[in-house]
């Protein structure tokens, strides 16, 4: 190295020490960050709920073996750091996976943190094989682990995921806040009412309707940390009502992704000094349970696809900035979606709806319905605005084709319970993935059996595909294939997607460290390094 280099090489490197310093002194400790939530979470059990309600205000309770950098705003095998496993590494083939642990880690009730905890979570709870004692009540991220055929230990602190395949995207499902590591002394039950983990934050306190609170975990494994002396979120079902209250300071945070195009605008000229960063939000897609008659008939669920009007639904509901996807969120925060080049290539996004919905109005009619023969339905939605306002569309859509539907709106505690068991005809929902990678989507929403995936599609050759993309290292080639999956998941209707939402996170301006994940909701919330400015 040149001396001129290597002294400008030191003086950045000493640059950088400084910097470091100097934000770790600026850092205050105390207060209590004050949130708004849209709605009482289900239960307090992250591995058995699908929805961000309990992920947000509960990932700061509990800890990860790896986790996303929560000061990087994109996710992605790049940006994955150690959380309970100090390290980890791959055998010669890539199908085990060990991790070194940390040593010293102990619950919030006092209890070592060990790897028996890891293996009980994934090989026990995750996976089924607890038996009676450590059953899930729901298992949403089952799909996730297909390929995951043993975990075992090796003293207190290591364990080693057993593969039946390579699979390297691994590592991105388990830094999702979809995937903590469960107490095995805890039973299910009691984690989801009193959830215990090794998180900066111990759990005080859920009232219905009313609030969830949380305090600082004093002792904490991140010496230091967190800074806050605890997060309360206030429930507040209307939308309006929740926004106006945060433009008024009376919270330091919004609720994760709750803030729409619209409202964003509103924020910003009356509370020009809040911070709103953008992330992608869910996917809103039509699901039609396919083992229902007459919808388990291909040529009806394509008659459906074809009378969405995507455009339209974006400019109503955010002034053009939503955008038009498939399966996988689309750039500029997803990586593995549809570019708008490669869109025009996909059946049923053809731009002219009055054309499309000329088709589907052929083959409705060679069904025998018509003007004087309308299929009634009723239309399942999840009670809250982000999903009441785009099914109100649905139904103008669905018009269109002789199809009659009326709205059925169920409470958001029960919705994920209601469409996992298939409880519906069709149905306006809004999925986002927690990790925006393909073996997270096309598994828990697409894969035979899954949980997760409410409309009972079932095509073994695009099990293949699923498994063959999983597998492959070359970025750019897998890249292709899932280009390839992703458009036959939308010419078979399997979960047709009318838009992507583009959302926004919003804080005060004296809530420091908290940086929002721009291609995910889940996994952003550990709360470890935020602190307020005041």
């Amino acid at each position: 190295m040149k001396p001129t280099l290597k002294m400008l090489t030191v003086a950045a490197s000493l640059a950088a020490i400084t910097l470091g310093a100097q934000t770790a002194m600026a850092q205050k400790a105390g207060g209590i960050l004050k949130a708004y939530h849209r709605g009482t979470p289900p239960s307090g059990s992250i591995h058995e709920e699908a929805t961000n309600s309990t992920l947000t205000p509960y990932m700061p309770v509990m800890n990860n073996l790896v986790m996303y950098d929560q000061l990087k705003a994109t996710n992605s095998l790049d940006t994955i750091v150690p959380d309970l496993a100090e390290s980890w590494s791959w055998n010669g083939d890539k199908t085990k996976l060990t991790f070194k642990l940390r040593q010293g880690v102990k619950w919030h009730d006092g209890k070592p943190f060990t790897s028996a905890d890891v293996k009980c979570t994934w090989w026990d709870l995750l996976l089924g094989n607890g038996g009676s004692k450590y059953k899930l009540r729901k298992n949403p991220r089952k799909a996730w682990y297909k390929n995951l055929k043993g975990v075992s230990t090796n003293g207190d602190h290591e364990v080693t995921f057993e593969l039946g395949r390579p699979q390297p995207a691994i590592l991105t499902l388990l830094a999702s806040g979809y995937s903590p590591v469960y107490p095995c002394h805890v039973s299910p039950k009691k984690m989801r009412t009193k959830p215990i983990g090794t998180g900066p934050f111990k759990f005080v306190s859920l009232k219905q309707n009313e609030s969830v609170k949380f305090t600082k975990n004093k002792d904490y494994w991140k010496k230091g940390q967190p800074y806050l002396d605890g997060i309360e979120w206030t429930i507040i079902k209307s939308r309006s009502t929740r926004v106006l209250a945060f433009i008024a300071g009376k919270f330091d945070m919004a609720f994760n992704g709750d803030v729409t195009v619209p409202l964003q605008r509103d924020i910003a000229a009356q509370a020009p000094s809040a911070v709103c960063e953008r992330v992608m939000g869910a996917s809103i897609n039509l699901i039609v349970n396919q083992a229902k008659p007459p919808f388990d008939n291909p040529k009806i669920r394509r008659a459906m696809v074809l009378t969405l009007d995507r455009k339209s639904a974006i400019d109503i509901l955010s002034k053009g900035e939503n955008r038009q996807g498939g399966a996988m969120s689309p750039p500029p925060q997803g990586v593995w979606g549809f570019t708008p080049e490669f869109i025009t290539s996909v059946a049923g996004y053809n731009p002219d709806v009055q054309a499309n919905r000329a088709e589907a109005r052929k083959i409705m009619e060679g069904l025998g319905y018509g003007p004087n023969n309308r299929l009634k339905v009723e239309v399942s939605t999840r009670n809250i605005a982000g999903y009441r306002d785009p099914a109100v569309l649905l139904i103008d859509y669905l018009k269109e084709i002789y199809v009659d539907g009326t709205l059925k709106t169920i409470e958001t505690s029960n919705w994920h319970a209601t469409v996992a068991r298939k409880d519906y005809m069709v149905g306006l929902n809004a999925t986002a993935v927690g990790v925006d990678d393909p073996d997270a989507n096309f598994f828990e929403n697409y894969s035979c059996g899954s949980q997760r995936n409410y409309t009972g599609y079932c095509n073994q050759d695009m099990e293949k595909l699923f498994v063959k993309q999983s597998m492959m290292t070359d970025q750019a080639a897998r890249r292709k294939l899932v280009l390839r999956i992703d458009k036959q998941l939308q010419e078979d209707a399997a979960r047709p997607i009318l838009y992507h939402n583009q959302n926004y996170t919003c804080k005060q301006a004296h809530v420091k460290g908290y940086v929002a994940h721009v291609n995910s909701l889940y996994n952003g919330w550990r709360m470890e390094d935020v602190w307020l400015d005041k």
